[in-house]
């Protein structure tokens, strides 16, 4: 029996939430752009959440950008998934099993964008939401009207970028509300970079110049809609595999193509004062979403000490032979590396000001995070877009690194050359490059593969790194200039090539680095 809604009464496994009918009839107040587990798992959590304690009451239409992945489960199961929550919180094993009903439905911005644009002219729509992976907020001069395309390219349908499709979603509003103030937007990214909403701002007015649109909904845009910068913070793995799949949905008493695991740990931080807190009345469901005109220490403890070690080992650790975090966790050297890189390289080297106390606290629990035995997070997973990640979560934390101290962190250093070994591409299957690892090939999924690739075959290892720290305009400095670091991390990629990751952090805990 596949989760639909009309499969929920004959549902009768224990424990399991289900939706009341009612739920189906609220309004679609959230525009989503983005069908992934984040997403599901936490801003679509808490909206299901206010709507079952008749807050927020509205619902979320998805929008679909990438042709890459099939939504035709979101058609057959009606919308539904279940979110099953597993951890630990205040000593007390927590088990979950909730059917989320927030979503109404997914439309495709490649072939539905003429439904999409109707959702601009119902007055019911409040909320867009976005997570389109670090590199989808970014300026692509391209029309926003059909017809149009980048560069003058001729394009059906959609703009390519998201905020060419945010921006005609907007202007679409604007024509038909006639630029009336009630019909701003309240615009919520929760891609994890710094600033995002202001980013996004900024972007969406350089592209409405490009677009050589009024004056008028330029000043609509600046004044009535409330762009919010936000942080997400929960670890949702997704879908388990095989037998333990097989396993939960027995016990569930249906078939689930959405189903996702959810730690208990949840937190969405959006910076915002007594209007966008009223928009946003799933607040009041839920003290994991908090809204605050300054969000910033949230921000940094988040994207440094679990991001940026997210980030620092997952090369590493699938180099390694782990295929899940947890796996890796269970390994008291791999454990050990996660913990000490974390608490003793990052923490002391956020660049902002904070007690070290408070960073040292958060660390702990992020390690406890990592330990939950229920979440099977892929180390492959955490690697998509890898180069991106590393210049934003991982860089400034180096660079704050050097203006305390004169010789490389041991760590840090060794987790870039992981990187750097893990983008090292063997072959190309169609449109992905591949990468290989005890015999067994792997996607590389980022933009830099390519220019990786290139690298690879002209350079010696050494002669890589070395080119690879000069290059300001990626990483906004010559990391080349840090003491010490250049030859730290050639070092610890021949290691890494002539005995193994596991080998070469056997060799650093024999020296006391650890």
């Amino acid at each position: 029996m596949q989760l639909s809604i009309q499969n929920l009464e004959k549902i009768k496994a224990p424990g399991i939430v289900k939706p009341g009918k009612d739920l189906f009839t609220l309004p679609e107040k959230v525009l989503q752009f983005g069908t992934g587990v984040l997403l599901r798992g936490l801003p679509d959590y808490f909206i299901d959440k206010a709507n079952r304690q008749g807050v927020f009451n509205g619902r979320i239409v998805v929008v679909k950008s990438t042709e890459s992945g099939d939504s035709g489960a979101f058609d057959r199961q009606n919308g539904l998934y279940t979110l099953c929550v597993r951890g630990l919180s205040q000593g007390k094993n927590i088990e979950e099993n909730i059917i989320c009903s927030a979503i109404s439905r997914v439309l495709s911005a490649r072939d539905q964008w003429g439904e999409i644009l109707q959702c601009a002219k119902d007055p019911a729509m409040q909320v867009i939401i976005s997570n389109t992976t670090e590199v989808g907020i970014r300026l692509v001069e391209e029309s926003i009207r059909p017809g149009g395309g980048q560069a003058g390219t001729p394009q059906p349908g959609s703009p390519v970028s998201y905020p060419g499709k945010l921006l005609a979603f907007l202007y679409e509003r604007y024509q038909a509300f006639e630029g009336s103030a009630e019909a701003g937007m309240v615009i919520i990214p929760t891609e994890l970079i710094i600033d995002n909403g202001k980013k996004l701002a900024a972007i969406l007015l350089e592209l409405a110049g490009f677009n050589r649109l009024e004056p008028g909904f330029i000043d609509w845009l600046r004044e009535h809609n409330h762009f919010c910068s936000s942080l997400v913070d929960r670890i949702v793995p997704g879908k388990p595999r095989d037998e333990p799949l097989a396993e939960l949905q027995k016990r569930l008493g249906y078939t689930d193509e959405l189903l996702s695991i959810a730690e208990v740990y949840r937190l969405w931080a959006i910076e915002g004062g007594e209007t966008v807190r009223s928009i946003l009345s799933f607040v009041q469901a839920d003290a994991g979403v908090i809204i605050r005109p300054d969000i910033e220490i949230y921000r940094e403890l988040k994207i440094r000490l679990l991001n940026g070690t997210h980030t620092l080992s997952c090369g590493l650790a699938y180099l390694a032979g782990f295929g899940t975090v947890k796996q890796a966790m269970e390994d008291a050297l791999f454990a050990a590396f996660v913990s000490d890189l974390m608490l003793k390289e990052i923490a002391p080297s956020i660049p902002y000001e904070l007690p070290l106390s408070a960073a040292l606290d958060f660390g702990a629990e992020v390690l406890d995070r990592f330990r939950n035995p229920n979440l099977q997070h892929q180390w492959l997973s955490i690697t998509m877009q890898y180069s991106s990640k590393i210049k934003m979560r991982d860089i400034p934390v180096l660079l704050q690194h050097y203006k305390k101290h004169e010789s490389p962190p041991v760590l840090f250093s060794l987790g870039f050359a992981a990187y750097l070994l893990f983008m090292r591409a063997v072959r190309k299957q169609g449109n992905v490059y591949e990468g290989q690892n005890k015999g067994v090939y792997y996607p590389i999924n980022d933009e830099r593969t390519a220019h990786f690739h290139a690298l690879w075959e002209e350079f010696s290892p050494s002669e890589l790194v070395s080119h690879v720290l000069r290059e300001r305009e990626w990483w906004g400095a010559d990391l080349s200039v840090l003491k010490g670091f250049e030859e730290a991390v050639s070092k610890q990629l021949n290691a890494l090539l002539n005995i193994g990751a596991a080998a070469t952090l056997a060799a650093i805990r024999q020296k006391n680095s650890l």
